[in-house]
């Protein structure tokens, strides 16, 4: 695993410590995800990596000229990997950690963001709805793009709260679907 593109492009990242503890996005899903957010004209000014894993899309962001990114992993022993990721890719002065579980962090965190990235367990059933109390929470702006990973078997839902469904990618066994403001925020699109 490697950041694509940006600053920090070619270098290599840590994975899991052991095989099952979380599925990072392929390097393939990560370049065509940042390239439709590229055509979307998406503000990466302050990102939050929901369910973070080794913490490699917000890496990529912060990569591609993020400001800032907040990382969101329940799981410690993640988090580490997250840490020891932006050590290597140099961006911890641009983040921050947060070591509890998404709805949690959800009521921690308080500044609105331009780009809500979340890859959760696609196991997880309550993980869109925890993205439907960010889309009505403060923590999205009028600008906000919220992207969300899941099994390319799984039919993503038309809207996230006030956010429609833009664009859906498929490579392999993931998919991630992208929700944009109502008119008047980013186009891009039919998905």
């Amino acid at each position: 695993m490697r950041v694509i593109a940006g600053s920090a492009k070619g270098r290599h990242l840590k994975g899991p410590p052991r095989k099952g503890d979380a599925r990072p996005s392929s390097d393939m899903v990560r370049e065509a995800l940042f390239s439709a957010l590229d055509a979307l004209d998406a503000d990466l000014s302050r990102v939050l990596d929901l369910y973070a894993g080794t913490g490699a899309l917000g890496i990529e962001a912060l990569s591609r000229g993020a400001a800032w990114c907040d990382f969101v992993e329940r799981d410690r022993g993640m988090t580490e990997v997250i840490r020891e990721n932006l050590r290597l890719t140099g961006f911890e002065a641009q983040s921050k950690v947060y070591p509890v579980p998404a709805e949690r962090a959800l009521k921690q965190l308080s500044e609105p963001y331009t780009l809500v990235l979340a890859d959760p367990p696609y196991a997880d059933a309550a993980a869109f709805s925890v993205l439907e109390t960010l889309a009505a929470s403060p923590l999205a702006c009028d600008d906000t793009i919220i992207v969300l990973e899941h099994s390319a078997r799984d039919k993503p839902a038309g809207d996230l709260g006030r956010f429609c469904l833009t664009r859906v990618l498929r490579h392999g066994d993931s998919a991630v679907s992208i929700y944009c403001p109502p008119a008047g925020g980013p186009t891009g699109g039919e998905p």
